[in-house]
């Protein structure tokens, strides 16, 4: 059969070429042209398009999902992440920095995928290791079941023909990076081999049902490596982070069309592989400091689970006009402006010093709710003065120095008694919400910046 004709196309603004070249003609773009299979014929469905569907339309009623197509996959941190478990049918992306653990993740997950499936295999196919390597990976992991089918192979075709035959109850390919397709004629990795893979991927897991796990590499700049447009074909992306010197992964989601991007897994790296981390903040406040000026506790909520961390702040001496700003965790724009507030509302000169914020433990915070506990771990570290080590503080703070209500104030608390603590200073809008207290707690409610700082004794 006649290999078809590919042409390529512009990513910025759709023009179409013969041959690829480095600046497109009509836009002006450099390096967007990618390699595109032409539609077959008149109203042909281009490549990667979903076939097999229903070509009638059914009420939304009946459209709905039912809980039991959702696969658990056996490690609950995961499942926390995806929602529950993999959804039938669906695509992930599962994509992190080299080395971050994303096969050991997923060929646990197989592992334990394939020994609750029944006679249903699983099958994991490796582009970048052999089938003896995946064996010896495995044997370290403790992976032992037969149902586990593992497969070497980067050939697109080949690795979709052995899924029809096995008939999987699950597929994972590791890594998208290393698959190609005959009908391109562009090298493993690029643009369009990358695309055309990941979408005829996607149409083999609407069709057939089948959840398929795809892994992606992490570039310097911090995104998954590809098209950009590779994260809108797949159902939900997933990032496994953490830092190399620390033991601790953190598995997040930034988009999932089947459940929340709010939810966190938190994993710890041994030499038997990945452990699940059920009570990350007792892990994550183990090594806290005594008496550290800097050194404050808060609770985070993430999706549904509160978690307690540690801010540390550091203010040195001056070093010219400007201060530098360094901080790991949190946003550098934030602290910036929590600094601005420190000195306008408070008084606490802090411009012309340099001033380093890092969230203990590798884990990255965004939420609002930080805000107060980030102004007392810097006010604390400039003025030298310990913040007492059995209170948390959390509250959202505005640029009139207020601070303000947050949710999920329950939960918090919940998780703060848990832990022992046995201080919590929050917004006095939080507390008057309250419907009941954890017994064993003080509940110090504070309406500006000023008042928290004079609760905490450090004004």
């Amino acid at each position: 059969m006649a290999k078809v004709k590919t042409q390529w196309v512009c990513q910025a603004c759709g023009a179409s070429e013969t041959k690829w070249l480095g600046k497109c003609p009509q836009c002006a773009e450099w390096n967007s042209m990618v390699e595109e299979l032409p539609s077959v014929g008149a109203g042909a469905a281009p490549a990667g398009a979903l076939g097999g569907g229903s070509a009638q339309a059914v009420s939304i009623a009946n459209a709905v999902a039912r809980d039991s197509e959702r696969r658990a996959t056996g490690i609950g941190e995961l499942d926390r992440v995806l929602g529950g478990g993999l959804v039938a049918g669906s695509l992930v992306l599962l994509g992190g920095e080299p080395g971050i653990g994303k096969s050991t993740l997923l060929l646990m997950a197989a592992g334990k995928l394939a020994a609750g499936s029944g006679k249903q295999p699983v099958l994991y196919v490796s582009g970048e290791e052999s089938v003896a390597q995946t064996g010896l990976r495995a044997q370290r992991l403790g992976v032992r079941d037969p149902n586990l089918l593992v497969m070497s192979e980067t050939a697109l075709e080949k690795m979709l023909a052995e899924a029809a035959r096995v008939k999987p109850a699950a597929l994972v390919v590791d890594s998208i990076q290393t698959v190609h397709t005959a009908a391109l004629e562009s090298i493993p990795g690029s643009i369009g081999q990358v695309r055309e893979c990941a979408g005829r991927l996607l149409t083999y897991a609407k069709t057939n049902n089948v959840p398929v796990v795809l892994v992606g590499h992490v570039t310097k700049e911090g995104s998954i490596a590809g098209p950009k447009t590779l994260e809108h074909v797949v159902d939900a992306v997933l990032y496994f982070e953490g830092e190399g010197t620390h033991a601790y992964r953190v598995l997040r989601a930034v988009k999932n069309r089947f459940g929340s991007t709010n939810e966190l897994g938190v994993f710890e790296m041994r030499s038997g592989g990945l452990a699940e981390v059920p009570n990350p903040s007792a892990s994550l406040l183990a090594e806290r400091p005594v008496n550290a000026p800097g050194s404050v506790v808060t609770c985070s909520l993430t999706g549904t689970r509160p978690l307690l961390v540690e801010l540390q702040a550091l203010i040195a001496g001056e070093s010219g006009a400007f201060g530098r700003r360094t901080t790991l965790g949190v946003d550098a724009n934030r602290v910036a402006l929590l600094l601005a507030i420190l000195e306008r509302r408070v008084g606490i000169d802090v411009a012309r010093r340099d001033v380093f914020a890092n969230v203990a433990g590798g884990v990255r915070l965004a939420e609002p709710a930080i805000d107060l506990a980030l102004v007392a771990a810097l006010a604390s570290s400039a003025l030298g003065r310990p913040i007492d080590q059995l209170t948390v503080v959390f509250g959202e703070v505005g640029l009139a120095g207020e601070v303000r209500a947050v949710g999920g104030v329950e939960a918090r608390l919940v998780e703060v008694a848990s832990l022992g603590f046995k201080r919590v200073l929050l917004p006095d809008a939080s507390l008057a919400r309250l419907e009941s207290e954890p017994a064993g707690l003080e509940l110090m409610g504070v309406r500006d910046v000023s008042a928290a700082l004079a609760k905490l004794a450090l004004t």
